[in-house]
């Protein structure tokens, strides 16, 4: 699979109806972008959402960020993704992750496992998996949503890489480091086109107050130096600063290639809007420009 540098990680697509968010995923290839990544959660399911997206269009890579281990078993999981590598040669990426306590118990009703090592029995459990139908000329690629040291070392050990999800660049540094020079880095970098710093702020801390009540991130950031303070409702300006890049599209694309120089090898652009459920045609179109022309 040839991954460029830059692609659109989205959630506004699952808020359209499916023709019109694969006339999205049309104009996002035609736009250049190497890749579409979409998240699970409660929103569509990911193989069917990915076989939607994947079937609209003929070049651009198609990546879940994340499917949930807690989804589906592991003979469920190989089996989709092996059905979709087939039939979409070099297109479908499979992102795993063990997702959040809250999410595995209260929304799906699991018992939420120690992260590394049930993500380490499920992969071994995929890679056992029988499957009796066509298989895909090439393995199928797979990266983990690792955060922490002993995630990102079993990324580069069992798959082809990590997507690091809601990080600062620092957090790129360390995980190039982390991984070693061979696998894939391929984080997620939140934008908001706005160069007022206090409207920015605002619309900036609609993003992070969410991801900032789920544990996996926040001791994640406690990791990289961040404070209580730092960490507490929607996050200091400083936090807010290093995890969404605001300001005007110089200011924001120099932010996205900032990964490129810490060492990932393509970064997923979320584009931060004041209506989550519009498609922020616009900003996609501006950062197309900027970005890869």
């Amino acid at each position: 699979m040839k991954l460029g540098p830059f692609g659109i990680w989205t959630t506004a697509l699952d808020a359209q109806p499916a023709l019109k968010a694969q006339d999205a995923a049309r104009e996002l290839e035609r736009l250049g972008y190497a890749a579409i990544w979409f998240g699970e959660s409660v929103r569509r399911e990911a193989f069917s959402n990915a076989g939607l997206l994947l079937a609209a269009t003929s070049r651009i890579v198609v990546a879940t960020g994340i499917a949930s281990i807690y989804a589906r078993d592991a003979l469920t999981m190989a089996a989709g993704q092996k059905t979709l590598a087939e039939a979409y040669p070099d297109r479908f990426l499979l992102g795993l992750g063990v997702s959040h306590r809250p999410n595995v118990e209260q929304v799906r009703g699991h018992v939420y496992g120690k992260p590394v090592a049930t993500m380490r029995a499920y992969l071994e459990a995929m890679s056992n998996a029988p499957y009796q139908s066509v298989e895909p000329a090439e393995k199928p690629p797979t990266v983990l949503a690792a955060l922490g040291p002993n995630m990102l070392k079993l990324a580069a050990e069992k798959t082809s890489g990590a997507h690091p999800y809601f990080v600062p660049v620092d957090h790129t540094r360390r995980a190039r480091a982390t991984l070693g020079p061979g696998a894939l880095l391929a984080p997620e970098q939140a934008v908001v086109l706005e160069a007022d710093p206090a409207k920015a702020r605002t619309i900036a801390r609609s993003h992070t107050q969410h991801y900032l009540r789920l544990p996996n991130y926040v001791n994640n950031l406690r990791r990289l130096g961040y404070t209580e303070e730092d960490v507490a409702g929607g996050g200091s300006d400083r936090l807010v600063d290093d995890v969404v890049a605001w300001g005007d599209l110089a200011l924001v694309a120099s932010r996205i290639r900032a990964h490129l120089r810490a060492g990932a090898d393509h970064v997923s652009v979320q584009v931060i809007a004041e209506d989550p459920r519009a498609l922020p045609m616009d900003a996609w179109r501006a950062l197309a420009e900027s970005l890869l022309t």
